[in-house]
C-alpha cells in the first residue's frame, strides 16, 4: 500500500465553490458493497435506504471563526492566523501564514476593524513551534477571538460566502472545529424531521475537527503518516443508545467521516455491546485492513486525493468499488470537496 494508490486527477471545474440551494438538493450517489452496484439519486432521496431502526450518529461540532488578521508588533507586518486547537486557557496551536520569522517572544495584535472608538483588540505571542510550521501561540484574552475571527473556508474554494451560517451543519452547536463536518451539511431539518417520523434514530457526537482536515499525506508509505489528534465527546445516553442498537442488530449509520472515527474508537476501548461514555483526544488513523466494529454504513463527501478521509472511505468501501465511484462521479459532473455531493456507502 503505498499514499499514490490513493491519487486521482480531478478537473479544477469539479471543485464545487460555492454550496447547492436547497441543501437537500445535491447529488447522492448510492454505493452496495455486497453487489459492486452505484445508483444515482438526490439526496433528500436517501429516506428510501434508511429503514425503521436504523441509527444515523452525526457530528454536531460547530466551526469556530478561526481565522484571524493581525499585525506584527514593532513592524507592522500583516500575519493571518488559523487557529487549530485549543491546548489550555488563552493557549492554541496555530497555523501562522507568513509567519516563518515570528520566534518565540514575537507578539501579534488582532484589532477589529468596525470603526468603533473602543474597538477590541488581543495580542498573541509565540510561545512554541511544533512539526509541520505549527506555531503555540498565548492570547491575551481569548474570550474575544470569537469577535475577532472568521469563519475560514477551505483552501480550494475561491468564492466568498454570502452566509457564513451554510458552513455550518443545521444541527450544529458544540463550538470547536476549524472545518465543517461536510457529510451533515446536505440535511434540513425538514429531511431531519421525516427520518424520525420513518423511525431512524438520530444520535449526536461531538468531534472537533483539526489540522488532517487541510493536509495531505506526504509519506509514500502512509503507515508513517502522524494523524494529529482531535477532541471528542461521547455521552452516556448516545452510548447506551448504540450499544442497545448493536445487541439488535439494527443499522449504525455514520454521517461522515468524522464520526466514523469517534465511533470506532468508542468500540476499540470498550465492547461494541456495551459502548461507555468518554470525552478524549482522538488520534486514531483508519487505513484500508482495519476491521470496522460499530459502522454499517457510511454518508460521505468526495474527498481529496491523498488525504485520511479517502483512506478512511476506501477501508471501508473497498479500493475497486471506491475507484470505481470516483471515475464514474468525474464522468457524471458530480461536484466534490466541502460543498459538492454525496454518498451513501451501504
Amino acid at each position: 500500500m503505498k499514499t499514490s494508490d490513493f491519487d486521482y486527477l480531478l478537473p479544477p471545474e469539479l471543485i464545487a465553490q460555492t454550496p447547492i440551494e436547497p441543501r437537500d438538493q445535491s447529488r447522492l450517489m448510492i454505493l452496495n458493497r455486497s453487489e459492486g452496484a452505484i445508483e444515482h439519486r438526490r439526496f433528500f432521496e436517501i429516506i428510501d435506504y434508511l429503514r425503521d431502526g436504523d441509527v444515523l450518529v452525526f457530528n454536531d461540532s460547530r466551526v469556530i471563526p478561526a481565522r484571524l488578521i493581525g499585525r506584527r508588533a514593532g513592524s507592522g507586518g500583516r500575519v493571518e492566523i488559523l487557529l487549530l486547537r485549543r491546548l489550555e486557557v488563552n493557549v492554541w496551536e496555530a497555523l501562522v501564514k507568513r509567519g516563518k520569522r515570528l520566534r518565540a517572544g514575537a507578539k501579534v495584535d488582532i484589532t477589529n476593524d468596525s470603526g468603533m472608538d473602543n474597538p477590541s483588540q488581543v495580542s498573541a505571542e509565540v510561545i512554541g513551534q511544533e512539526e509541520g510550521g505549527i506555531k503555540v501561540l498565548r492570547f491575551s484574552d481569548e474570550t474575544l477571538l470569537a469577535e475577532l475571527g472568521k469563519v475560514p473556508l477551505p483552501p480550494y474554494i475561491h468564492t466568498p460566502l454570502s452566509h457564513p451560517e451554510r458552513y455550518q451543519t443545521v444541527y450544529a452547536r458544540v463550538a470547536g472545529s476549524v472545518a465543517a463536518p461536510t457529510a451533515g451539511l446536505h440535511f434540513t431539518p425538514e429531511l431531519l424531521s421525516k427520518l424520525e417520523k420513518k423511525g431512524v434514530r438520530l444520535l449526536f457526537v461531538s468531534l472537533h475537527i483539526g489540522l488532517d482536515t487541510f493536509s495531505p499525506v506526504r509519506e509514500e508509505d502512509p503507515v508513517e503518516h502522524t494523524i494529529h489528534s482531535e477532541y471528542g465527546v461521547l455521552n452516556q445516553m448516545v452510548a447506551s443508545q448504540l450499544s442497545k442498537a448493536k445487541r439488535e442488530g439494527r443499522r449504525i449509520i455514520g454521517v461522515g467521516t468524522t464520526t466514523v472515527r469517534i465511533l470506532e474508537q468508542a468500540a476499540k476501548l470498550t465492547n461494541p455491546l456495551q459502548i461507555q461514555p468518554f470525552a478524549d483526544w482522538i488520534s486514531l488513523f483508519i487505513l484500508p485492513g482495519y476491521q470496522f466494529r460499530m459502522v454499517d454504513a457510511l454518508i460521505t463527501n468526495f474527498h481529496l486525493p491523498r488525504s485520511t478521509l479517502l483512506m478512511l472511505v476506501t477501508a471501508f468501501t473497498g479500493k475497486e468499488l471506491i475507484n470505481q465511484a470516483y471515475q464514474e462521479a468525474i464522468a457524471s459532473g458530480y461536484r466534490f470537496y466541502s460543498f459538492g455531493d454525496a454518498m451513501l456507502i451501504i
